[in-house]
């Protein structure tokens, strides 16, 4: 990796800890002002190209697609539900296939008809610029209550996509690179690709799910989860097959059986460092382009300026309109072909495709692959116009992730789109289901020696309590008395919580005891205060 030196000045030092203060203050923002923090992010990376003495940095661009894109891809699909995406696997399919490969071809017809890329480079824009990004749309979607399958056609789109866009990426730049490509060869590939892939993720997937039966260890094991993406991906780039399949198919498969292989405390833990990669890896890349765009924007002194903004709103406009004409061509013709289509898989609602259409935003991804085009090819030239790219790749984000992130909402509230309460109605079903079964439970255990009757009678209490408190969820006629009573318990519990953490942090202040106790016991009071929800 070709860093700066090490040895920093004082003026350096002083520097680097105003960026890290900048970034801080950047995610704090995104908490008040209610906007998700990739949109913060990648308008603080434009910002540090601003800032005077801003050191530039050039990292090798292998570094950044093994270093960034594997825990990025296997967490997002670890968190991705595997029914969801069976329930909507048609318009997921539609949008990661068939929209990927639009949005490339037409955005490489335009950058070569007029900004006058050569095709194969123009591909390889194409490529960058396809995949969308979950973050930003998903948070919004979800903040603002959007019907769950909206929502999961979202998210699952944004996961496949990556593969599709990212083997065609791949294909593009060995076409720069070699100067030559072949039609047949790279459809062949692109099977292969694809096929091989899976099967490393599938076979990895089974190989860590195996070590993680074995281990009880939180912290061995969170870390055997962060590395899993790494495990796939390196091993499926090193035979030839896609790695981000790979990667993406070891988090789907481990994001199913991890329930059964870890305890409460992995699960509880795992989650929480999961947000903290995200946030530092988007971070790390936003940071990255910011530091590395003054020098992209030196060295393409032979455009204006007004000629780079002009061809980066014309590449932005054209992937936002190809995603409008292809949500509006697959909403038209295969139900006009099919009955099959009209009856069992209508994508409902004209509203329903304008947010889709508008929830195109790009980011993390294409940002990354972007950093790791080679710099040079086999021949020995310079890679034809990567500055160029790299610069085309942050409009069209900055395009649809501030632009699209912003007025999303404004979209959605203008539609009057509202929570189709499927998920609410889910989780009364599987609470009723556990209380069920924990009844079921104690019926059985009721002779055994161990058990106290007044103790079995308490738990009846607090069982049979959540059964009709959950029931009443379901049922439309119910005049709320259970629920309001669950409320104003939970409220006196919150409050009965709140004291004795307060108990527990004066005897620390007092010295009565140590720091270690009053984090063990303060956690276990946190963890029953998370399981209400007034």
């Amino acid at each position: 990796m070709e860093l700066a030196p090490l040895a920093f000045s004082a003026g350096d030092d002083l520097l680097l800890a105003g960026l890290l203060a900048a970034g801080l203050l950047l995610l704090a923002a995104a908490q008040f002002v209610r906007i998700p923090y990739p949109i913060l992010l990648v308008l603080g990376g434009l910002g540090l190209s601003f800032v005077p003495g801003v050191p530039q940095i050039q990292l090798r661009p292998e570094i950044v697609l093994v270093a960034v894109l594997p825990p990025l891809l296997y967490g997002s699909a670890y968190f991705t539900s595997l029914r969801e995406l069976r329930a909507n696997a048609g318009p997921i399919s539609a949008l990661a296939i068939g929209l990927v490969l639009t949005t490339t071809l037409a955005v490489a017809g335009v950058a070569h008809s007029v900004i006058g890329l050569d095709w194969s480079t123009a591909f390889v824009l194409g490529a960058l610029v396809s995949p969308t990004d979950p973050t930003a749309a998903a948070s919004i979607a979800q903040r603002l209550g959007l019907p769950r399958r909206l929502i999961a056609v979202i998210e699952g789109e944004s996961l496949v996509n990556d593969g599709t866009a990212l083997v065609a990426y791949r294909f593009a730049v060995v076409a720069v690179v070699s100067g030559s490509f072949s039609l047949l060869h790279a459809s062949w590939s692109f099977v292969v690709n694809v096929t091989g892939g899976i099967a490393v993720g599938l076979v990895i997937g089974y190989a860590i799910r195996r070590l993680r039966r074995r281990l009880d260890n939180p912290p061995v094991e969170i870390t055997v989860a962060l590395l899993s993406g790494y495990f796939a991906y390196l091993p499926a780039q090193a035979i030839g097959v896609s790695g981000v399949l790979a990667a993406v198919t070891v988090g789907i498969y481990m994001g199913w059986h991890t329930p059964e292989l870890t305890n409460a405390q992995t699960r509880l833990q795992g989650q929480a460092v999961w947000e903290i990669v995200f946030l530092l890896l988007n971070g790390l890349l936003f940071a990255l382009v910011g530091l590395q765009l003054p020098g992209i924007v030196d060295r393409l002194s032979g455009h204006s300026t007004a000629e780079l903004i002009g061809y980066a709103l014309l590449v932005s406009g054209v992937v936002i309109a190809a995603r409008f004409a292809w949500i509006i061509a697959t909403a038209i013709v295969p139900p006009a072909l099919s009955g099959w289509v009209r009856v069992h898989d209508p994508l409902p609602f004209w509203r329903w495709k304008a947010v889709l259409g508008w929830s195109g935003m790009r980011g993390a991804v294409s940002l990354a692959a972007a950093l790791a085009l080679p710099l040079s090819t086999d021949a020995g030239s310079s890679f034809p116009d990567r500055d160029l790219i790299i610069f085309l790749t942050f409009g069209v984000i900055l395009a649809t992730l501030v632009g699209q992130g912003l007025t999303l909402p404004m979209l959605i509230q203008a539609l009057g789109l509202e929570d189709d309460g499927l998920e609410a109605k889910e989780e009364a079903k599987a609470r009723i289901h556990a209380s069920e079964a924990a009844l079921a439970r104690l019926e059985e255990l009721i002779d055994e020696d161990w058990v106290r009757e007044d103790t079995a009678e308490r738990m009846r209490g607090l069982y049979g309590f959540r059964l009709d408190r959950f029931t009443s969820r379901l049922d439309p006629d119910g005049d709320g008395s259970v629920e309001d009573r669950s409320q104003n318990y939970q409220r006196l519990r919150r409050e009965l919580l709140d004291a004795e953490r307060q108990a527990v942090v004066d005897l620390r202040r007092s010295g009565k005891i140590d720091d270690g106790v009053m984090r063990k016991v303060v956690r276990d009071l946190d963890l029953e205060d998370a399981r209400l929800d007034v």
